[in-house]
């Protein structure tokens, strides 16, 4: 029986493949990696794994956390920045532990991007020779649920530097369908890397139309410049890493060939993923 360590468990995409897991038949333990195994897991009542205190940024846990693990689910919270100071002694650690496969979560065209944290982790999990799989999705549908969510509901408007530039998509709920497919059989898939997608490239002016329709209301897309976007994000109090995250994301690229939409969702799981109708569909509460 594999022993897998699914970290970030609690997140939204934790929690997809934690359910996409409790729906396939399979022959795993699951652990979720915690900061606090005794409170503020309710999240995680409903699904039959074992907790295990794992935190990003205390390198103490890391040790125990991966202690008789054979396959690590890995993805990198927001705020941690710093690989050096975090992931390398984390894949360190991997290396002499029972880690014998990471599944990393990545990004869409991280290999064209050395400037962002995923690259680097990318390579660290290269370098140690531990086998692989890069999950690499493309822009999170559930980012108008969390991030763009209060700019909506509150002003009616998506308010980004993108212009109109062209992105791929993907629901969180395919991501963890993908990845858990990828756990239960990790043999399948060493050293691969995979680029998800739905079927769509869609401009955001094109993303506030469809939503402007599922909720019956209308969603304007402003495009600021960079100034502009900067000076509003610091008026609501947003940290100035994440606003250039925020940018990274949404402006360059502008400058970018649009990314091709690919079938890894319908291959691995049998299913074609989710449009951004469906999304809309299912998410109109939180989007009115």
């Amino acid at each position: 029986m594999l022993k897998v360590l699914v970290t970030g468990a609690t997140g939204n995409v934790g929690i997809e493949v934690l359910s996409s897991l409790k729906k396939l038949d399979h022959k795993l333990e699951i652990h979720a990696g915690v900061r606090d195994t005794e409170f503020g897991n309710e999240k995680l009542s409903n699904f039959n794994i074992k907790t295990i205190k794992f935190d990003f940024t205390n390198i103490e846990t890391f040790l125990s956390a991966l202690k008789d693990i054979d396959v690590l689910f890995l993805l990198r919270p927001p705020q941690i920045s710093d690989v050096k100071k975090y992931f390398k002694p984390l894949i360190e650690t991997a290396k002499e532990s029972s880690i014998k496969h990471i599944v990393f979560l990545s990004v869409q065209s991280v290999e064209n991007s050395k400037i962002i944290p995923h690259h680097k982790i990318e390579k660290l999990i290269v370098d140690s020779k531990i086998p692989y799989t890069f999950l690499r999705p493309a822009y999170f549908m559930q980012n108008f649920t969390s991030t763009l969510r209060n700019d909506l509901v509150n002003n009616h408007r998506i308010y980004l530097p993108s212009g109109q530039a062209k992105f791929t998509v993907i629901d969180v709920e395919d991501i963890g369908s993908v990845t858990a497919k990828v756990l239960i059989e990790p043999k399948n898939h060493i050293n691969k890397s995979y680029e998800l997608t739905n079927n769509e490239t869609l401009t955001f002016a094109e993303m506030a139309e469809k939503i402007s329709k599922g909720i019956g209301k209308t969603i304007k897309f402003i495009s600021p410049n960079l100034l502009q976007f900067f000076l509003t994000k610091r008026k609501e109090n947003m940290p100035t890493m994440l606003i250039l995250v925020m940018i990274m994301l949404h402006y360059f690229p502008r400058f970018q060939k649009t990314p091709k939409t690919t079938d890894w969702v319908k291959i691995i799981t049998g299913q074609e993923p989710k449009s951004f109708d469906d999304f809309v569909l299912t998410n109109l509460k939180q989007l009115r």
